[in-house]
């Protein structure tokens, strides 16, 4: 399971969409940070930010190749 922590309106964020549907990510969930405190606290200046089941965190920005490489 993957999280994408994002924005509304945010082209980085488009992109880190687009490269993660190039790589065809399975299993990819989308949390928008934009109405949480402690989101907005945590990744505010780093969105787009790719984390995996384990806590590891990928900030953009990120390729195909890059993102395959952190996945393992």
């Amino acid at each position: 399971m993957f999280t994408l922590y994002q924005r509304d309106d945010c082209h980085l964020c488009d992109q880190a969409l687009a490269v993660l549907a190039q790589a065809r990510l399975a299993d990819l969930d989308s949390v928008f940070i934009d109405d949480d405190a402690a989101l907005e606290a945590r990744y505010g200046l780093r969105v787009p930010v790719l984390r995996d089941a384990q806590g590891r965190e990928l900030d953009w920005p990120f390729d195909v190749a890059g993102l395959r490489d952190w996945i393992g």
